[in-house]
């Protein structure tokens, strides 16, 4: 997702995304999981439905890679996670990485997640 402007934390992302505020571009890349378990993968992640999720099946870290075909610009990352629906399961802290290939990754920023159920739009550049 990429944004102009700051992103207010909380923020429904359809409703930026319906006033122009932010473009969704997921789309435009390739995604791929560390591990997943059967019907849990990038389809149920992806799919703008709260109660279908990702869910991981191996040992940490756990890997959400996301490559573009071109170099692009992300300056928001929106990210939805219910603690209270699945305590165990929800991550209490996310790297994001940016480089031009797997192998030159940088971290530009930890982010540590205070989540209860909401959208978190994590800045990312800007």
């Amino acid at each position: 997702m990429t944004t102009p402007n700051k992103t207010p934390p909380g923020a429904d992302p359809k409703q930026l995304e319906r006033t122009g505020t932010v473009r969704e571009i997921g789309s435009q890349a390739v995604w791929s999981l560390s591990s997943c378990k059967p019907g849990f993968g990038v389809d149920q992640l992806r799919d703008d439905n709260l109660e279908t999720y990702w869910q991981s099946d191996g040992s940490q870290p756990h890997l959400v890679n996301i490559q573009f075909r071109r170099k692009t610009t992300v300056k928001t990352l929106c990210i939805y996670a219910d603690y209270k629906s699945d305590e165990s399961y929800t991550p209490s802290k996310i790297s994001v990485r940016v480089g031009n290939n797997f192998h030159n990754l940088q971290e530009i920023r930890p982010h540590v997640l205070h989540v209860n159920g909401e959208s978190m739009n994590l800045q990312v550049s800007g």
